[in-house]
């Protein structure tokens, strides 16, 4: 699979998949390096809520595996990555197009590879805004990851000494 993990690929397959495709969520842009990813939410009937603002639910769901596809993608085969914990923040009803941005840092990926390094589990935490299409923030959005490098990727040394 890690083969095929490039991002017009992801991409795709991503805006082909039923819980985006169905909720109105689409993949705008994957960059080359997998650093950051544009996401966008459309306003349709059927992911209203009773006030006629976007559903809560759909928001949410336009940010659950960004960051872990993300470092996936940077990471490749050598590490486990998982959504650990998440959590959202209402701050206006959205009406309109929403979307969100998602950034991973240069520095960010420095500080994973340095935790990890010896097989340690990490919990890096990244943020993210969703806005509408005055780019009003409508909500804010915090995930925490699990990221642990695999054994067979450690090196012999730590490997020697567990």
């Amino acid at each position: 699979m890690y083969r095929v993990y490039k991002p017009k690929i992801v991409k795709n397959a991503l805006n082909l998949w039923p819980p985006f495709w169905g909720a109105g969520i689409s993949i705008v842009s994957i960059s080359d390096d997998f650093q950051c990813v544009t996401v966008r939410l459309k306003h349709r009937w059927w992911n209203k809520n009773a006030n006629r603002s976007q559903y809560g639910g759909s928001i949410f769901s336009m940010t659950d595996p960004i960051f872990s596809l993300m470092l996936m993608g940077i990471l490749r085969e050598k590490y486990y990555v998982w959504d650990s914990k998440a959590e959202i923040e209402f701050l206006k009803p959205g009406f309109s197009i929403l979307s969100a941005e998602f950034i991973i840092s240069s520095e960010v990926l420095k500080e994973i590879y340095a935790a990890t390094e010896s097989g340690d589990k990490y919990f890096p935490q990244f943020e993210t805004k969703v806005v509408d299409t005055k780019g009003v923030v409508v909500a804010r959005i915090k995930r925490t990851l699990y990221i642990r490098k695999k054994p067979q990727f450690r090196s012999e040394e730590l490997k020697n000494a567990l």
